[in-house]
């Protein structure tokens, strides 16, 4: 067992210290695109002012007989393209598969200066992110990089899910996890095809009329992935890491789309994945404060001074640890706002209102 105070210590000689803490950027939607398709590659340019984190895919999706053309599109998108403030990341391979070694190889060696993430599928407990710890160490001392690459795990298994708490502290550089709904839904057995999002079977039903009557009886959808998220936004929070939904597969469904998103917002996920340029707006929407929420959270700050005690403001009572809630809300609005001058200016309006 390594000593705590070996743990931001450099895992190979040459390498960039790890990080102390995560630092914080907007990512409320992490655009996934194919790097070896022409037509999507082709658009990388005009995305990236719009999207918070770009994603080269290198896994599912990709046909094994494309991989390495994927793989070799990601080094010359990176290379040719400024990104400017929007982040560079990567899927990897599986780190069972034949690929994900030279996945890494590549791309730290050669593009790794402008690789802010990469993205482990199928993480299973806390080797799976020493493995990949160790081997960037290696591979960034060896091109000579001053920032470390950071890492995103994503639990898409039963058996990453129940190791949840060890893989999110397993290393500094641990960035943060996704929900990989597809796979997990596989792994549990669980009697569903969709990918994400919820199932009209999975429900609860009104009690039948106490009078007898025959009278249809109402039933409320039940969200299949409630559990998951919030265990995997208690497990970033307790080791300081960033949490977000995964893919919502039905394109066309905009508004369960957005409803999907805003939920696990407000369970305390930071962002979610967009696989259609429509679901970047949805995305953008959904995972920043509403502006009215924003306004009425400096309020309540404003009212609290210090932060101690308990006041009425409208007839609602605020204390101490309403004032905690308040401040979550209104540090996320200002750094969204930093980047997006539109938000910015929504966020002043509903302030002079």
């Amino acid at each position: 067992m390594r000593s705590a105070k070996d743990f931001f210590r450099p895992l190979a000689v040459g390498a960039p210290d790890p990080v102390r803490e995560v630092p914080f950027r907007p990512s409320r939607m992490i655009h996934f695109f194919d790097p070896g398709n022409e037509k999507m590659a082709a658009k990388v340019p005009s995305l990236a002012p719009k999207a918070d984190v770009l994603l080269g895919n290198l896994e599912d999706a990709v046909q094994a007989d494309r991989k390495e053309a994927a793989r070799a599109g990601l080094v010359r998108i990176a290379k040719a393209t400024d990104f400017g403030e929007t982040q560079l990341w990567t899927r990897i391979n599986s780190l069972d598969s034949p690929w994900a070694l030279d996945d890494l190889l590549t791309l730290v060696t050669e593009i790794g200066h402008k690789l802010d993430v990469v993205m482990v599928p199928k993480v299973e407990d806390a080797a799976d992110i020493h493995y990949v710890d160790r081997l960037l160490a290696q591979l960034e001392a060896k091109a000579g990089l001053t920032r470390p690459i950071l890492v995103h795990a994503i639990l898409e298994t039963a058996t990453g899910v129940a190791n949840v708490e060890e893989i999110a502290g397993a290393s500094p550089r641990m960035q943060g996890m996704s929900l990989g709904p597809a796979d997990l839904a596989a792994s549990r057995r669980m009697k569903t095809t969709r990918v994400g999002g919820g199932h009209p079977g999975y429900l609860v039903r009104q009690d039948p009329n106490p009078e007898g009557d025959e009278l249809p009886r109402a039933t409320y959808q039940q969200d299949l992935w409630h559990y998951t998220i919030a265990r995997m936004v208690d497990a970033c929070a307790a080791y300081g890491i960033l949490p977000y939904y995964g893919p919502f597969g039905d394109i066309r469904d905009t508004t369960a789309c957005e409803d999907q998103f805003r939920n696990a917002f407000l369970l305390g996920c930071v962002g979610a994945w967009s696989l259609h340029p429509v679901q970047i707006d949805i995305a953008k929407r959904v995972f920043s404060p509403e502006p009215a929420d924003v306004a009425w959270a400096r309020k309540v700050i404003d009212a609290m001074g210090d932060g101690t005690g308990a006041v009425m403001i409208d007839g609602k009572m605020q204390d101490d640890a309403t004032v905690k809630q308040c401040h979550v809300v209104v540090e996320l609005a200002e750094a969204l706002a930093a980047r997006d001058p539109e938000l910015a200016k929504a966020y002043a309006a509903a302030e002079k209102e």
